[in-house]
This record gives structure tokens, sequence and C-alpha cells, in this order.
């Protein structure tokens, strides 16, 4: 069966001047993976690692220097494709919900740009969409401040989901979120996969969240691929040092928590 995404062979990289003089910069060496419809592939790494260089090259926001991404076999050649087929579900709901439209306004944007929907067509998509995350037709009349942290969050779902996308990329979605909005959000996120059969690409520190949603574990250090595998057998039987330090001080907050 052809998988849903498959990344072949992408790399980035970047230099940048520090403010010390220095070289600095952006580095993602080739790296490449498989992912099936209904799966979640987990992205781990401390930060610079490269996590979130990929999910920015995944969705468009960046060009790699090299490779390829396919959907379904496919080749992504246009960037209104890539940004319709792949969508970011971004952590930050204040820096990414604009505050000064109603998020009937922000749902319908990605709808007049990418769509040739009408009106009324566009208006019963936002309808059905925010149902979908667990919303109310009304609510989109209204606005950032309106809401609460949890629910601008299924706004940022919504506004993923809008498009009809075959995979979301989520980085450090729950980051912001208190625990049990967290698990909410989080059980919100495996319904919609189950009946939308659609791939995710989950970035995020919290390894217990990692665990428990992830099918498959890609490990970066540095903008390197060190490990991959299957969930189960990375938190049991990490084979890089660098794994292991990751999810023995996972183990180690644990412990401290309990």
């Amino acid at each position: 069966m052809t998988p849903l995404l498959t990344v072949s062979n992408l790399s980035y990289c970047k230099k940048d001047k520090s403010w010390f003089g220095k070289n600095a910069g952006f580095r993602l060496d080739p790296l490449s993976f498989e992912l099936k419809a209904g799966e979640t592939m987990a992205i781990m790494g401390e930060n610079g690692s490269g996590k979130s260089l990929l999910a920015k090259l995944l969705v468009g926001v960046e060009r790699p220097n090299a490779g390829e991404i396919l959907l379904n076999g496919e080749p992504l050649h246009h960037k209104r494709q890539r940004f319709q087929a792949i969508r970011m579900i971004f952590q930050h709901t204040k820096e990414s919900l604009n505050p000064a439209l109603t998020l009937g306004s922000l749902l319908e944007e990605p709808l007049i740009l990418n769509t040739e929907l009408d009106s009324r067509a566009r208006k019963r998509k936002i309808e059905e969409t925010l149902k979908l995350v667990g919303m109310l037709p009304e609510h989109q009349f209204f606005y950032r401040h309106m809401l609460s942290e949890g629910q601008r969050q299924r706004v940022a779902v919504a506004r993923a989901l809008i498009l009809n996308p075959q995979v979301l990329v989520a980085d450090e979605p729950f980051a912001a979120l208190d625990p049990s909005v967290r698990s909410q959000t989080v059980n919100l996120l495996m319904k919609l996969q189950r009946d939308l059969g659609l791939g995710f690409i989950f970035i995020s520190h919290n390894l217990g969240i990692v665990r428990h949603i992830s099918d498959r574990i890609l490990v970066l250090e540095e903008g390197k691929l060190v490990e991959s595998g299957k969930t189960d057998v990375i938190f049991n039987w990490p084979k890089s040092d660098y794994t292991q330090r990751l999810i023995h001080a996972y183990q180690a907050l644990i412990s401290r928590d309990a």
C-alpha cells in the first residue's frame, strides 16, 4: 500500500550571523520517513534539534535545499497544493488567531483563498468544522478574547481542518493548556484521526503524551536523525545514548512529581 506521506532525503541548511559575530544557523541533514493514513509520527528532541524546522519544511513555510515530499505517491509541486494537503496546528493561539477578526472570518479566509466555494457554501463549511471540533455554530461570531484557552485551541484545530487536509502537523499544541484541557484536546485529536483517517506529525517535549498517542518516533539531535522506530521499542529499548538521556530525564521528572 502506498504511504500517505513519503519524505525522501529532505535537507535544509541556512547560516546566519549571531549577535556575537559567530556563525549560527539552522540545519537538517538528509531525512527520510513514511507516514500511513491514521498513523501518528512523533518527533523527539531537545530545543534546537530541528523538530520545528522539519514542521516548517513539511507545511511549506521553509523551502528545503534538497529532497522530496510525496502525498499518496505523488509529488507536491505547488505551494497551494502543499498548503491544502498538509496543515499546521500552532502552539500559541494568542499569536496565531487575529484578535480583530471573528472566528468565522478566521476560518473563512483559507476558504476564500484556496477554494471556489460561494459565501453560502463557505458558511456551511465553517459551521460543519466548528461542530467537528466540539463547538457551536454561533461561535463563528465570537472573537478570540471571548474564548477560553481550550476553546482557542479547538479553533486552531478547526482552522487546520477547514481545507480537508490529509496530514496535520502539530507543533507543541498542548504546551499552554492546563492538564484537564490538555487531556480533552488529546482525546479530540485522536477521535478526529480515527474518524477522518488523518496522518499526524506530532512535536512535543511532553514524552508522556508522545508515548500515549504516537505509533512511531523519530529522534533528532542537532538536525540529525539519531534513531527511529515503534514507540514501545524506542521507550523500552532505546539504542542511542541521546535517546536514553531524553527518556531518563522524563522518567526522573515523573518520579519527582509522583
